[in-house]
């Protein structure tokens, strides 16, 4: 276990979001697409403070995918820096008893493409939000689930492993995080996405409609309404 995580959080849920529909949101405003990316970041926030309020224990969030870097350059830029912002939240997320966690491709591996600012950013967010004892978010940015899979089978079967569940189970990025409950899709898309595969293979789905800038905390509890029900 991390030792960042010594102490488990009192919610039982771990509820993971596919933030999608920024860019759409924002040409429907004829915005640029960027800004839709900022209202997605600044909703996430409240979304983090709903969250936190509820029985919710993890909040894992799809920030940026290994596919993501093929974007327009400016539009990466953006994203880069609102991801950078987001890790400095650091006041607000202590204020909150929120402790921050991240899970992508390792910085150290040759596949890694996360530039080192926000190397530094995730470093110090982790660092500054350790001794927090409430809900858990975890940011998945340069982040893949079968690469996750496949990097921790690679990893067991150099270890000498039968490669069996818990094998795999304990080498992915963060073998403390929990199986996901239920799982949040925004903006009218109905698939995964290749995100958390591995741990969200009981989830219940919440599909939706609504863009992530205009997801609402009572939408919120609609997807825990399916997990609390079951």
């Amino acid at each position: 276990m991390n030792p960042e995580l010594h102490t488990l959080p009192t919610g039982r849920h771990h509820v993971a979001c596919i933030m999608d529909g920024n860019g759409r949101w924002a040409e429907t405003r004829d915005l640029p697409r960027t800004a839709g990316h900022t209202a997605g970041e600044e909703n996430l926030a409240s979304i983090v403070r709903a969250a936190a309020q509820r029985d919710i224990g993890w909040l894992t969030v799809f920030g940026f995918s290994t596919e993501n870097w093929v974007r327009p350059r400016a539009e990466v830029r953006h994203i880069l820096g609102l991801h950078e912002r987001l890790f400095g939240r650091v006041e607000e997320l202590n204020d909150n008893n929120i402790r921050i966690r991240w899970i992508g491709r390792p910085f150290d591996s040759p596949e890694s493409r996360t530039p080192r600012f926000v190397q530094r950013s995730i470093r110090k967010a982790i660092a500054d939000t350790a001794q927090n004892t409430g809900m858990v978010l975890t940011v998945a940015f340069d982040y893949g689930s079968r690469f996750e899979m496949m990097n921790a089978a690679r990893n067991a079967r150099a270890d000498g492993s039968d490669l069996n569940m818990n094998d795999i189970t304990k080498r992915l990025h963060d073998a403390d995080l929990p199986p996901v409950d239920v799982m949040i899709r925004t903006s009218g898309e109905i698939r995964v996405s290749n995100f958390l595969l591995w741990q969200a293979a009981g989830a219940a789905i919440h599909f939706t409609d609504t863009a992530w800038p205009d997801l609402s905390a009572s939408e919120l509890d609609t997807a825990l309404s399916l997990v609390e029900a079951s």
